[in-house]
This record gives structure tokens, C-alpha cells and sequence, in this order.
């Protein structure tokens, strides 16, 4: 009875360790997911989020080597970045309901297009469809200290907004204008 209750034990305790360990975990993704959010005061509801994937700097240049020129990039890593407006905005002189939006760019060397595009919930530009292109414009892109890993953050000036992308030496703005409501009832 004795090697019994033994064995008993030696088997419960096998499947515990077995259910615990059986788990299979992923490994920590190499480009962590990131959240930039514009908020008027640090404890207001936010105007904006941007959620998107940070891909660190691999070669010597990131945008014409590891990033190609001309080329429609996922703005990130992995899933496509993703853009939540809590109200109307302006985008270049575009006004963008409110609501999740997918962020692609084409990177040039002096200006990239900027793409607010309605299909979500994608994997990279994979299958970025230009038919669902809500925004589209061109900005210039300057230089700045080197970052080496993708990095998002709001700039704000006065009443301007920026949605400001960095990595390497090149920054990007995106203007936005937060302040449409009354102008979106025009339309």
C-alpha cells in the first residue's frame, strides 16, 4: 500500500510539473509593442494612441538598407501600426473620423507618404490595400540625433500637433489637428 501511495505521489507531482512547464511560452519578442499616446493633461482622456511594434537598428543605415526607400513599410515591426482617434482630426487637409486606423509609410530620402489606411488588425504592409486609403500625404523628413530602436511620440507647438516618428537620424511630423469637431459638422 505503502509503494502505492508512493507511486501515486511520484505521478501527481510528474502531471503537476508537466502542466506547469507545458505551458510553452513564447519567447520575448525582439521588437516590443509600445503605446504613444497625446493627451491635452496628464491625467485627461487621451485624443490619440498610437500602438505599434519598436524594431531596433541592425545595419549601418536604417532607411535605404534595412528599410528600403520607396518601398510601403508597416511604420514598426511586426503587426501594422495602428492609430486610434478619440475624436475628428485633421490630417494634412483631410478630415479623419474618429476611429482605428492602420499607419503605413513610404520612406524617401527627403520626404516620405504618409498613409492613414481603414484596413486593420494586419500583419506588417503584407496586405495593405490601397483601395481603403483614407489619408494620404507627403511630409520632409529632418534630422535629428541618432535612435536606435522605432520610436513614436507627440510634439505640440502652440496649436499645432505632431505625431513624430524617429529612428536613426530621420524625423518625421505628422501634423494633426485635434480640433475639427466643428468643422467636421460643416461637412
Amino acid at each position: 500500500m505503502k509503494r502505492i501511495y508512493i507511486i501515486a505521489v511520484f505521478v501527481c507531482f510528474f502531471m503537476l510539473q508537466n502542466q506547469i512547464h507545458g505551458q510553452g511560452f513564447a519567447q520575448l519578442d525582439k521588437n516590443p509593442v509600445d503605446i504613444a499616446y497625446l493627451k491635452l493633461k496628464n491625467f485627461s482622456k487621451p485624443l490619440i494612441k498610437v500602438v505599434y511594434s519598436r524594431p531596433e537598428k541592425k545595419s549601418e543605415k536604417v532607411f535605404g538598407e534595412q528599410v528600403p526607400f520607396d518601398k510601403i513599410w508597416r511604420t514598426g515591426a511586426n503587426e501594422a501600426t495602428e492609430v486610434k482617434f478619440y475624436n475628428d482630426v485633421r490630417v494634412g487637409n483631410k478630415i479623419v473620423k474618429k476611429g482605428i486606423y492602420s499607419l503605413q509609410t513610404i520612406p524617401g530620402e527627403k520626404e516620405w507618404t504618409i498613409i492613414l489606411n481603414s484596413k486593420t488588425d494586419t500583419w506588417g504592409a503584407v496586405f495593405y490595400d490601397p483601395e481603403k486609403d483614407v489619408v494620404r500625404i507627403k511630409v520632409p523628413v529632418k534630422k535629428g540625433k541618432p535612435v536606435d530602436i522605432f520610436s513614436i511620440a507627440f510634439k505640440q507647438n502652440y496649436n499645432d500637433t505632431f505625431m513624430v516618428l524617429a529612428w536613426d537620424t530621420a524625423r518625421v511630423g505628422i501634423p494633426i489637428e485635434t480640433n475639427v469637431q466643428v468643422l467636421a459638422d460643416l461637412y
